[in-house]
């Protein structure tokens, strides 16, 4: 879940990237900066209150070959504001806002075993169908569910599992 600060960065970002014209260029931009913050050296010097903030933005301003200007900006404003751990849910929030923009729906099934390529394909297509929107689709293993399929989108639950179905049916015979 996302915290105020990082929902009002992600606003500020993608209304910036609408003005421009440029919202998948800025989601290339907040991704190179996250793997920049994530290399270990990196983050060690970022995350060092004992290192004064000026070198710390010096750290991220000497990249230039790795960071464009608009993306060096953010970064310097984060490390600034010490908002760096908060860039993967800014990062989150701002896909979410492009999303919503582009008119598309992001959608995670679990299943309990890996799902062929088709399968994958068919459950976004049908899924799109329904929802008359472009679905983005997450796929999640996790064998405790035993089988069938658990579908996720918005604040929205299909819960199609062979473990719910097993739980369902425990609950009514110890019911009666």
């Amino acid at each position: 879940m996302a915290t105020a600060a990082a929902k009002r960065y992600a606003r500020a970002v993608f209304e910036l990237a609408q003005e421009e014209g440029d919202l998948e260029e800025w989601g290339h931009r907040i991704a190179r900066i996250r793997e920049l913050f994530a290399d270990p050296g990196v983050a060690a010097v970022l995350s060092n209150p004992s290192i004064a903030t000026q070198r710390r933005e010096a750290l991220v301003s000497s990249a230039p070959h790795f960071l464009d200007t608009k993306s060096g900006n953010l970064a310097r404003l984060l490390v600034e504001s010490g908002r760096i751990k908060e860039l993967p849910a800014i990062e989150e929030e701002f896909e979410v806002l492009a999303d919503q923009a582009a008119g598309r729906v992001r959608a995670t099934v679990t299943t309990a075993i890996e799902l062929q390529h088709e399968d994958r394909d068919r459950v976004e297509q049908e899924l799109s169908k329904r929802l008359k929107k472009d679905v983005r689709l997450t796929v999640v293993v996790d064998p405790r569910i035993i089988g069938g399929l658990k579908l996720q989108y918005g604040d929205r639950v299909v819960d199609a599992s062979v473990a719910t179905r097993l739980q369902q049916l425990r609950r009514r015979l110890t019911a009666t």
